[in-house]
């Protein structure tokens, strides 16, 4: 998680998120300040400092796998925040239905795609078309949303390195689909573009 003024929000969709997940855990970069620090230890949710931020992401899983999770769900925090806000029954199916599947890639419905900057969405095009060539379908690979079972997050532990950030979005689903762990693929709508949602009280729009 990179702050920009979420804290509230979340704090607020605490006791929803605390319904769906036996734990919680937020990475956080070097400079987030002490009062998200406080806020998130307040609020008894595990944080996960860096030093380096790249390692963010490779961080929040380990500390999941740390705390004997059966079944992990990786989400950017802010996209998750909008996703619990503004659909709360598709998030809700989502999350029940990860521990069917060693990794399951939470991609963007079409209307959640589209709802993008251009920039973003040609220059994602690209990348997820060469995820979904090595995989051999179609996936959106870069919304920020996966499903693990425990080997699975421990596989991707042992054989990927914390600083390679942005690969994990596509490094870590061709690494388990190569060691013959399932891979499923789903689309959703809640995850659509949460950036105006940035220092406001509630999701924008």
């Amino acid at each position: 998680w990179q702050p920009r003024g979420e804290l509230r929000r979340f704090l607020s969709l605490l006791p929803l998120l605390q319904e769906v997940y036996s734990h919680l855990a937020v990475s956080l970069p070097p400079d987030a300040g002490d009062q998200v620090m406080q806020g998130l230890h307040s609020a008894d949710v595990q944080v996960v400092p860096t030093t380096a931020w790249a390692a963010g992401r490779y961080a929040a899983l380990e500390a999941a796998c740390k705390n004997g999770a059966s079944t992990i769900h990786y989400n950017d925090f802010d996209r998750l925040l909008r996703w619990v806000e503004t659909r709360p029954d598709e998030w809700r199916q989502v999350v029940a239905e990860l521990p069917k599947s060693d990794c399951t890639i939470i991609g963007r419905s079409q209307t959640a795609y589209a709802s993008h900057p251009q920039a973003l969405i040609q220059t994602e095009a690209i990348s997820n078309r060469v995820v979904s060539h090595w995989l051999g379908r179609p996936v959106d690979a870069s919304a920020g949303g996966r499903g693990f079972s425990h080997p699975a997050a421990a596989f991707i532990l042992a054989n990927s390195r914390p600083e390679k950030a942005l690969g994990t979005d596509s490094e870590w689903p061709i690494l388990l689909q190569r060691a013959g762990f399932a891979l499923e693929y789903r689309t959703v709508d809640g995850l659509d573009w949460e950036v105006p949602d940035q220092y406001q009280p509630h999701a924008a729009g």
